[in-house]
Order: C-alpha cells, then structure tokens, then sequence
C-alpha cells in the first residue's frame, strides 16, 4: 500500500486478490436473511399443516406471485434505469460555484444483461442535460470482450470542464490498460492518485481521483499534492468506504458507485449484499463526518433489482 495513511491501512482488511469475483467477498444483510429463512420457514410448515388444503387456484395464485415478482426483479428493474437529480449542499462551497453541475456514471459492468442498452440511455440524458462536468467512476466492463464497446457507446459525451473517471475493480481484473485506450481518445482522463484545478465562471475547485482500492494502489497523500487546505475538493473513489480517509484529508465530496445500492433495496430491510469496501456507506447521499458522499447504483451489474433501479446522476452543487 503506497501511502502513509493509518486509516487507509486500516481499511485494507483482507488479502487483495486480482480477481475472481467470488460470494465470500460480499456482505449479506442479516435481515434479508432472516426474512428469507422465515419465509421459507412458514411456508413449509403452512404446507405440512394445511396438506391436501389448498385448492388448485390457491396454488396457482401463489406460484404466480412468486414467478412475477422473479420477473419482475430480474428482466423489468434491472433494465429500467432512472435520472437522479441530486442537490449537494454545503458551506464551504465558495458562492462562485454555486449551480455547478456534474454528471456521474458509474458501474457500466459492459457485457451483462441490458448494460448496453441502459449505457446508451445514460449518454443520451448527459448530452440532453449538458452537465459543466462528467465523472465516471468505475467498473466499465464485467467481460473483457466488452472492451471494445465502449468507444461507440460513450462517443457522444462531452463537457466543458472535461470528462474524468477513475478505475474499478473489474477494470482491473479486465484490462485498464485496453480500457484506457479505448476512452482516452474521446477525451477521458484518468485521475489516478492524481488532482486537477478546475475553472467554473469565477470559482476555482479541485478535482481528486483516487487508484482502486481492490486491486490498485490507492495513494491518497500522492493524490492531494498541491491542493491548498482551504480548496473546495470532489474526490472521484470508486469504493465508497474511501470517504473513511478522504475526511480525514478535509475532501469536501466523495462521488462514488461499486455496490450497485446492494442490488435488492427495501424499507427497513436495507440493502441486500455488499461487496468489499461497499459495506459502510451503500446508496445515495451518506456522510463520513464533514465529507458528503454519493454513491450511485450504477447502470449495470449481476441483472437483479429489486427496489434498487439503475441509474445516471445529475448532480448540482449549492452553497449554503
């Protein structure tokens, strides 16, 4: 781990792997497990009280249920992404930037199910929006096959202040480096452990990325060099369980994505399963003390939704 930060050393709590994928890397809510194992509980022993009771309508009107809510959480959700506009608000934004607007898309996970298509509705609402910035924030492709998609599909954007993402984990595992050749031509940059100064009217703010913390090589001291303590700072982390160091550096906003809001989302029952260095902070606006975090769904993912649609973001900026 290249930096001197305690908390980031912390944080790293398990061996990284470059790849695979694998269920004990994700963290399963014990209230969906419960509500599960209880409802698998009551209707065994329903049936085993009530045997030779049902009528043939009752048991096809269970089983209907059952295959429309399956339908409905893998081929109706998953496809059917959403444009969020979110208000970020805070003090120390300089009134200069106040209105600022940045598009975010994050976790394309390019060659699963309906990715392609829901890619292609999210450029389409930033070049209808026309955002003063676009952050991408990781996980481009789940399949290396899928690399080559991404120049047609992401062709169309543009910003004034420049498009900018920083890596996932399955960029990695995929190829980030054919992955940056595919999107560097088209005027991405890759801030990684890097900062930008940018201009919006009259207000000056500074944009972090920061190396994947799965499989990259996070160095949050590298990234802040330069940046005057008082600068107004957007940090791009793909993980969002940085915003644990990035309040430590006085980052005033984290953008992030990685755990696709858990992929099943309720009331009262949270999110579902959590991948690594996801678990703290799932989906939508969070905060780590002062620093305000936003995690997006992402567009694409394991094609499982359930309360937990995918999504582009248009986010504004206000002081106050």
């Amino acid at each position: 781990m290249a930096t001197s930060s305690p908390r980031l050393q912390h944080l790293v709590t398990h061996d990284q792997a470059s790849h695979p994928f694998d269920p004990t890397r994700v963290r399963y809510s014990p209230r969906w497990l419960g509500l599960s194992a209880a409802l698998g509980a009551g209707t065994l022993a329903t049936i085993a009280l009530r045997r030779g009771k049902f009528s043939r309508e009752t048991v096809l009107a269970l089983g209907s249920a059952a295959v429309a809510g399956a339908a409905y959480a893998t081929l109706f959700e998953p496809r059917r992404p959403v444009l969020e506009r979110v208000t970020l608000q805070s003090p120390n934004l300089p009134p200069t930037l106040d209105g600022l607007r940045i598009g975010q898309l994050s976790d394309l996970h390019l060659g699963q199910p309906y990715t392609a298509a829901n890619t292609r509705w999210a450029v389409a609402q930033m070049v209808r929006e026309q955002p003063d910035l676009i952050a991408l924030t990781g996980d481009f492709v789940s399949f290396e096959n899928a690399i080559d998609e991404l120049a047609d599909l992401l062709h169309p954007l543009n910003a004034p202040l420049g498009m900018y993402a920083v890596p996932g984990n399955h960029d990695y595992w995929e190829g980030l480096d054919d992955i940056r050749a595919e999107l560097e031509p088209l005027g991405v940059e890759f801030l990684i452990n890097a900062n930008r100064q940018l201009r919006w009217r009259d207000g000056l703010f500074t944009l972090v990325g920061i190396d994947d913390i799965w499989d990259g090589h996070p160095d949050i001291d590298q990234a802040m060099t330069g940046i005057a303590r008082d600068t107004f700072t957007i940090l791009l982390a793909h993980a969002p369980d940085f915003a644990d160091v990035a309040f430590d550096y006085a980052i005033d906003m984290q953008l992030s994505g990685h755990t696709h809001g858990g992929h099943l989302r309720l009331p009262w029952l949270g999110s579902c399963c959590l991948p690594f260095y996801g678990t703290r902070y799932a989906a939508g606006l969070e905060h780590a003390g002062t620093t305000q975090v936003y995690v997006s769904r992402g567009l694409g993912g394991m094609p499982l939704r359930l309360g937990c649609r995918p999504e582009a973001t248009i986010i504004t900026l206000r002081h106050g």
